[in-house]
C-alpha cells in the first residue's frame, strides 16, 4: 500500500486525507498544532460558489492605499522592508486587472462548484452533525451604488449557472423578520451553503482516525531527506517519517516548508478576526457578506459569528482590537436591531489565511520533486475550495486525470 504524508492538518489537509484513503492510500498527517484552532476553525463557514471574483481585482490596490492609515480598516498591509512581501505585492498589483479577473473567474468557479457538489456527498457519509444549511447567502449592501454593482455581479453569476435573487430592502427585511436592518438591499445567491467549520473539522478528524489515518500532532517539520528527484522522508522534532508521496498543505506556513526543499512560493499570511456569540435571543436567519461593510456574519441557530478583515502583517497572532471594532461597527450598522455587545478583547479569535498574488490557489506537483504536491494559498476560500482541492490532490497521486483543468493553479506561474 502506497503511503502519503500530508504536512498540515487544516481543512485542506484533512480533505486531502479523506479522498486519499478512498484511493486506498495509507495516510499520515503531520501538524504543528493539535487541530483545535487555526483558520479552519474560526472562519465564517461558507461554501460559496458565488465567490468567483479573486481577491486580486480592479480597485483593490487603491482601496488598500485609502485604508492604509486607518487602524480599523478592513484591508491593511503593514509597510516593512521584506523582499518576499515586495515580490508578492508587485505580482498582486500586476494581477489586479479586469482582464486577469476575467481569465481567473472560470477556474475559480470550476473548483468552487466541484467543492459544493462534494460537500453534500461528504455530509451524507460523515453524518449531518455540523449545522449545514442550504439556504444561500446574502450579499448585503448599505449604499445604492454598492447594490447596483452587486446586481451586475449577479448577471455574471447567472452566466456561470448560479441562481440569484435581487432583493430591495423590504423584500430582504421580510426574509429577516426577527432583526431590524438598515440597508439598501441584497443579492441572494441560492447555491451557497454554510456550516459550522469547527464541528466539521472535528468530525472529519474523528472519521479519518476510524479509517486508519495516522495523526502526528504538535510536530514541527525541520527538513527533508531527498534522493535525486524524489523526497524520501520528512524530518521533524519527533523523528523521521518516510513515505512515497508528500503533500505540503500547511496554509500560511507553506513558503517556509517549501523553502526547505529549495522551492520559493510567493504567499502572504492575511490575518482575519472573528468572534462567536453563544446565545443571541433574536438572531438573523441567513449568513451574509456585508459588502460595503467589508465583513461577514453567520448564524447557527442561536449562535452568531461576526468576522472579517485582511491584515497583511506577517506571521503573528497579535490582536489589534481596533480591527474587531470595525467589524462590530459594521454589523451593528447593517443590523441595528441585533442585540450584541462588543466582544471581550481576550476572546477575539484571529487566524492567518494564505494569500497568493492572484487570489488563485496553488494545486500541483513541484517541478523539483515529482512526488511532492503543494495544496494551499486559498486566501478566504479555504472552506469553499477544500473538498475540491482534496479530491484533485488524490487524483494527482493516483495518476488520474484531474476532474477539472488545474493549469491556472500551477506553482510556477509567477
Amino acid at each position: 500500500m502506497a503511503h502519503t504524508i500530508i504536512i498540515g492538518g487544516g481543512f485542506i489537509g484533512l480533505c486531502s486525507a479523506y479522498y486519499l484513503q478512498k484511493e486506498g492510500q495509507q495516510v499520515t498527517i503531520i501538524e504543528r498544532n493539535n487541530i483545535t484552532d487555526g483558520c479552519s476553525f474560526g472562519n465564517m463557514g461558507y461554501m460559496s460558489p458565488s465567490h468567483f471574483v479573486p481577491l486580486a481585482s480592479p480597485g483593490i490596490i487603491s482601496e488598500g492605499l485609502k485604508y492604509m492609515l486607518s487602524s480599523s480598516s478592513p484591508f491593511y498591509i503593514k509597510p516593512r522592508l521584506n523582499w518576499d512581501l515586495i515580490q508578492w505585492a508587485w505580482h498582486f498589483y500586476k494581477n489586479s486587472t479586469a482582464k486577469k479577473v476575467q481569465e481567473s473567474a472560470p477556474h475559480l468557479i470550476n473548483i468552487l462548484q466541484l467543492s459544493r457538489q462534494l460537500i453534500n456527498e461528504m455530509r451524507n457519509e460523515l453524518g449531518d452533525a455540523f449545522d449545514m444549511e442550504e439556504k444561500g447567502c446574502f450579499m448585503i449592501c448599505k449604499s445604492e451604488k454598492a447594490l447596483e454593482h452587486e446586481f451586475h455581479l449577479g448577471d455574471d453569476a447567472e452566466k456561470f449557472g448560479l441562481k440569484v435573487e435581487r432583493l430591495r430592502k423590504d423584500e430582504l427585511q421580510a426574509l429577516e423578520p426577527d432583526v431590524e436592518l438598515d440597508v439598501a438591499g441584497a443579492l441572494l445567491v441560492k447555491d451557497d451553503c454554510h456550516f459550522h467549520p469547527g464541528k466539521l473539522m472535528l468530525l472529519l478528524k474523528e472519521f479519518l482516525q476510524t479509517k486508519g489515518v495516522q495523526f502526528e500532532l504538535n510536530t514541527t517539520v525541520t527538513g527533508f531527506e531527498k534522493t535525486g528527484k524524489k523526497v524520501t522522508a520528512v524530518l521533524s522534532d519527533k523523528g523521521k517519517f518516510a513515505a512515497d508521496h508528500f503533500i505540503i498543505a500547511a496554509g500560511s506556513w507553506i513558503p517556509s516548508i517549501a523553502k526547505m526543499l529549495g522551492i520559493q512560493l510567493l504567499l502572504q499570511p492575511g490575518k482575519g478576526y472573528s468572534y462567536t456569540y453563544d446565545h443571541v435571543e433574536k438572531n438573523i436567519r441567513y449568513p451574509a457578506i456585508l459588502v460595503d461593510g467589508r465583513c461577514a456574519i453567520t448564524p447557527w441557530g442561536n449562535r452568531l459569528r461576526i468576522g472579517g478583515t485582511m491584515e497583511l502583517s506577517g506571521i503573528n497572532n497579535k490582536v489589534l482590537v481596533s480591527r474587531m471594532q470595525g467589524i462590530y461597527n459594521s454589523a451593528k450598522s447593517f443590523y441595528p436591531g441585533l442585540q450584541i455587545d462588543f466582544p471581550p478583547t481576550d476572546k477575539i479569535w484571529n487566524g492567518l489565511r494564505p494569500v497568493t498574488p492572484d487570489g488563485l490557489p496553488y494545486i500541483g506537483c513541484t517541478e523539483q520533486f515529482k512526488n511532492v504536491i503543494v495544496a494551499g494559498g486559498h486566501a478566504m476560500l479555504g472552506i469553499s475550495e477544500g473538498p475540491g482541492t482534496g479530491f484533485l490532490v488524490a487524483q494527482l497521486i493516483a495518476g488520474k486525470q484531474p476532474e477539472i483543468d488545474i493549469n491556472a493553479f500551477k506553482l510556477s506561474r509567477f
